[in-house]
This record gives C-alpha cells, sequence and structure tokens, in this order.
C-alpha cells in the first residue's frame, strides 16, 4: 500500500489522524486528504478494485478513520478485529455494508455522503425508466447485430411514459427527485411508506399503501433502503398484484427484489419489463436477468463526475469535523 505522510508544525492543530482509503478516490478529494494538515498519515489501496479482506482489516487496525466503500463488509467481526479504529466514512449514502449496531457498540462514528447524490440517481432512474418502456436497449441490441429490416406499423413497439401512473416505494430526497422528473413527464405520482411525507418543498404526489401502489401503477420505481423490513419487499406475491403492463424499476439495492420471483415474473408475462441499476451479486448479476424486456445497468446511480468529487468531498468534511472535535455533517450514529 502507498503511504503518505503530510508534516504540520505540532502548533497548528491539537490532534492529527491515521486516515485508510479503501479504494481511490477522484483526483480532487485524493488531493485534499493529502494536504489537509489534520490527516498525519495517509495509506490507500493502489488496486483500483475492491479492497481485499485481510488488507481492508490489517489497514484498519493501523488507521484512527477508514473511508470506505459500498462494497467493504464493514461487520461485527471487523469491529471486534479494530478496536482502536474512531470512524467508519462510507462513500455512498447507503450504509447496509455497515453494522451500525457493532459500531455503536465499540463506539465508533459513522458517517454518509446523503444529498450530494440524489439527482445523479434519480436521473439513472429515469433513463431506465425511459428505456425499460420504449425498449431503447433491445432496439440497441437489434441495430448492432444487423436485425434492423426497417420501419413498420407495429415494429418495436413500447409503452408510453406520459400521462401514466408511476409509483414511488420510499419517498425520501432520492424518491422525490424521482417524482419531480415523472411530473415533468405529466405523470400521476403516488407513493409508498412509513408515513405519509409532509412539508415545504414535496412534489404533488399522493400517498397510498404498497399493495394499492403495486395495483394501480404502470411503473414502479424503488427508492427503499435496504433494511430487515424492505429485503424482498418485491416478492412473488408483490409482482401478481402489478398489472400485466407494468414496469419495475430498481435503482436502490438489490435484496430489495427477490430476484428468482423477479424473472420467473418478466418470462411468464406477469409484468412487462424492468430496469435495473443494483443487483443481489455485484459485480456478477444473476445471468438469468439477461433478459431481452430488461434495461441493466452497472451501478451507475451516482456515477457522473461532478457527484462522485462532492460524494468524496462530504466524505472529507465528516473526516475533518471529526479530528478537529466538531459534530461530522452527516453523521449516521
Amino acid at each position: 500500500l502507498r503511504v503518505t505522510k503530510t508534516f504540520v508544525a505540532k502548533t497548528e492543530q491539537k490532534t492529527m489522524s491515521k486516515v485508510f482509503v479503501t479504494r481511490k478516490l477522484p483526483d480532487e478529494c485524493m488531493k485534499r486528504l493529502q494536504d489537509a494538515p489534520e490527516v498525519q498519515e495517509l495509506r490507500v489501496n493502489p488496486r483500483d478494485a475492491k479492497c481485499p479482506r485481510d488488507e481492508l482489516v490489517a489497514n484498519s487496525q493501523w488507521a484512527d478513520i477508514v473511508l470506505t466503500q459500498l462494497c467493504d463488509p464493514i461487520d461485527a467481526e471487523f469491529f471486534d478485529a479494530c478496536p482502536n479504529l474512531k470512524v467508519v466514512a462510507n462513500y455512498a449514502v447507503g450504509y447496509n455494508n455497515i453494522d451500525v449496531e457493532a459500531a455503536k457498540r465499540h463506539g465508533v462514528v459513522v458517517t454518509n455522503t446523503p444529498d450530494v447524490l440524489t439527482d445523479a440517481t434519480a436521473d439513472i432512474a429515469f433513463a431506465l425508466l425511459l428505456a425499460a418502456a420504449r425498449r431503447i436497449t433491445e432496439g440497441d441490441q437489434l441495430v448492432r447485430r444487423r436485425g434492423w429490416t426497417g420501419w413498420a406499423p407495429e415494429f418495436f413497439l413500447g409503452s408510453d411514459v406520459s400521462r401514466r401512473t408511476i409509483g414511488i416505494v420510499g419517498f425520501g430526497r432520492i424518491g422525490q427527485a424521482m417524482a419531480r422528473r415523472a411530473l415533468g413527464f405529466g405523470m400521476n405520482v403516488i407513493y409508498s411508506g412509513h408515513a405519509e411525507v409532509k412539508g415545504e418543498g414535496v412534489p404533488e404526489a399522493t400517498y397510498v399503501s404498497l399493495d394499492d401502489l403495486l395495483r394501480r401503477s404502470d411503473f414502479v420505481s424503488l427508492h427503499c433502503p435496504l433494511t430487515p423490513e424492505t429485503r424482498n419487499i418485491i416478492d412473488a406475491r408483490a409482482l401478481s398484484l402489478m398489472k400485466p403492463s407494468a414496469i419495475l424499476i430498481n435503482t436502490a439495492r438489490g435484496p430489495v427484489v427477490n430476484e428468482q420471483a423477479l424473472i420467473a415474473a418478466l418470462q411468464a408475462g406477469t409484468i412487462r419489463a424492468a430496469g435495473l441499476d443494483v443487483y443481489d451479486t455485484e459485480p456478477n448479476p444473476n445471468p438469468e436477468l439477461f433478459l431481452p424486456n430488461v434495461a441493466l445497468a452497472p451501478h451507475l446511480g451516482s456515477a457522473t463526475i461532478a457527484t462522485r468529487v462532492a460524494m468524496g468531498m462530504l466524505a472529507i468534511d465528516n473526516i475533518v469535523a471529526f479530528i478537529r472535535g466538531e459534530a461530522p455533517p452527516t453523521r449516521v450514529c
């Protein structure tokens, strides 16, 4: 692992910390970390790949603070092995890779990066909705393999989007951003969640039960966090409630959907199509999902240049605030 030291006069600050970054961030973020006077030593996984478990643990034992990726399993065993760790700064809005209860038991602060990726994730969700509805990925493949024989009145007919009903499961920041995009297309927006969401700036939408949402929606878009309650929330029963013409979009987390039930529903025509950015097994999704009526993306939700830089800067904001004895701006626990 590359080790970078930053030297500063001891009088310039109260404390300094050792930081381990499990995977290199955009250059602007790395420069800020390297130049930060609060960072005494910086270690970075030199591979542009997931950090192996043994190196993750060994370097986290050395560090005071670890800046993690969504794919890093920060479980109870990890915390047991790293008793001196003070902060886990997750480079994601979701933190289902972290055992938060174990972090609390060990007195470790956990932070995430909300807000800065809201629009980028809503964009990819609506892009998948359009791609699945208008069969864009199918059409792309047809053209590439020279299978297009010309225009015809009933050639490659898809589903209308404008003035249709979209059901949003999970009406937090990203769910509401998705609703704003849908309203721009003249769609009727309904949503489900723990409770009705009210307040200034909340887009026009109707709160309904999940079962009602599934029955009424032409498009169902998932934006809920992965919790024990939401795991497999879209199962065979839920899919059976949907219209045969309905399209499912998932940019939340793979296990929110029971993939085997989804595959069966797509093959049987229980629903028309799906657009997926997340999977049970990443980066190797179940090949049974490679169906013509499924638009697939490789977890691109936050994948814009500006968003990934903003995520890194927010993670660093959390780290610097902690070292200075201030409250991290987006603390989870």
